[in-house]
């Protein structure tokens, strides 16, 4: 029987390429019929996948810091006021720059995040988390200048038209939206959009950066409220190979995932988090994730780059947490709650998805 230590250096062996064919066949063999080194398998190639990520992000920082050590963007800002035509020289000029910034945020964004755990490998990725973040911060306010003193001397132009964010779902029946915090971070206004094409203006009441967790509030007069929350709280923890779906908004119209618990840990052992076998796109984070009886088991929170087919989940105790940190009469008597029994327990998919959709929304971000 091999040991762990020597498991692992055979699994990265396998995805390095260092197997012959014969070994590579024997192995997959075991993969097929052991799910534990399947899993096994899963998380170390999430791991060196998130390493040559920090690795390329590691090069893009020394290549931003050394362009901002060269830009002064103080004078840059002072020519740009008096001048319009500075913008098409400013912007042939350093447009490498902001090329670089452009490409460091896109990676910054689609890394893993959430690595929450106190071993010494995961507090070197928080610590490389908050570099990362800096960095990313400075280069927002260079654009954001570069913006500001452009369009001040430049006639107004319609308003952005918002992108989809990604997707909310409702906590109480008078207008309380959960959703993660990532997908509305940074935003200038925020609105909510049901399945009917409807769209209501929303404020964040309530953020949870260390979960990724966000409390919006729905501020429209329009608004009417909603009927009775149909599915509730699942207070236990799910088992692996638990059949699980989500409904979320990845385009303009709600789609459905489907899928299982494949472990009940996130990334490199998250405790907060589940990992899910459900295909997800940008826009299905923040979407509830629910099991056959229409409990919620977790939030959608993300996928590991690079691979189909997985996602993660931020686990249902959370979400009762969040709630528990606001006003609890701010949410009326008809609220989520852990205690009633699901409407949607013994319903097909069909009827559950039916009574679930008035209650998920996509969530609008508008920046200025």
């Amino acid at each position: 029987m091999r040991n762990d230590l020597e498991l692992d250096a055979i699994i990265e062996d396998y995805l390095l390429g260092k197997l012959n064919p014969h070994e590579t066949e024997a192995f997959e063999q075991l993969r097929r019929n052991d799910p534990a080194v399947d899993h096994k398998v899963v998380s170390h190639k999430f791991f060196l996948e998130s390493m040559e990520m920090f690795a390329s992000q590691s090069r893009l920082k020394e290549q931003l810091n050394h362009i901002h050590a060269e830009i002064d963007v103080e004078s840059l800002a002072a020519d740009l006021r008096p001048h319009p035509s500075r913008v098409i020289q400013l912007w042939r000029k350093h447009k490498s720059a902001i090329a670089v910034a452009a490409s460091f945020l896109v990676l910054s964004f689609v890394s893993v995040y959430s690595i929450q755990h106190n071993s010494k490998q995961e507090e070197r990725y928080r610590n490389m988390s908050r570099e990362l973040s800096r960095v990313k911060n400075s280069t927002n306010n260079l654009i954001r200048t570069i913006k500001s003193n452009a369009s001040s001397d430049t006639p107004s132009k319609s308003t952005n038209p918002g992108n989809f964010g990604g997707t909310g779902f409702a906590i109480s029946t008078n207008g309380y939206i959960l959703t993660n915090l990532h997908v509305i971070n940074g935003a200038d206004s925020l609105y909510v959009q049901n399945n009917k094409g409807e769209s209501f203006k929303v404020k964040s009441i309530y953020t949870d950066s260390q979960n990724d967790i966000a409390i919006l509030k729905i501020s429209d007069k329009n608004f009417s409220h909603l009927s009775s929350i149909p599915y509730t709280i699942k207070r236990s923890t799910s088992s692996i190979g638990e059949t699980v779906y989500t409904l979320g908004y990845p385009k303009d119209d709600a789609v459905l995932g489907e899928g299982y618990v494949s472990s009940k840990n996130g990334f490199i052992g998250d405790t907060t988090q589940y990992q899910v076998s459900i295909p997800v796109n940008p826009g299905n984070s923040g979407g509830p994730l629910l099991d056959d009886n229409g409990n919620l088991v977790g939030i959608i929170s993300g996928k590991p780059d690079q691979t189909e087919g997985a996602a993660f989940a931020i686990k249902s105790k959370y979400i009762l947490e969040a709630m528990r940190a606001i006003p609890q009469d701010s949410l009326g008597a008809n609220k989520l709650s852990a205690s009633k029994k699901s409407l949607l327990s013994g319903l097909k998919r069909t009827k559950q998805i039916e009574k679930i959709q008035d209650y998920v929304f996509m969530i609008k971000v508008y920046n200025n």
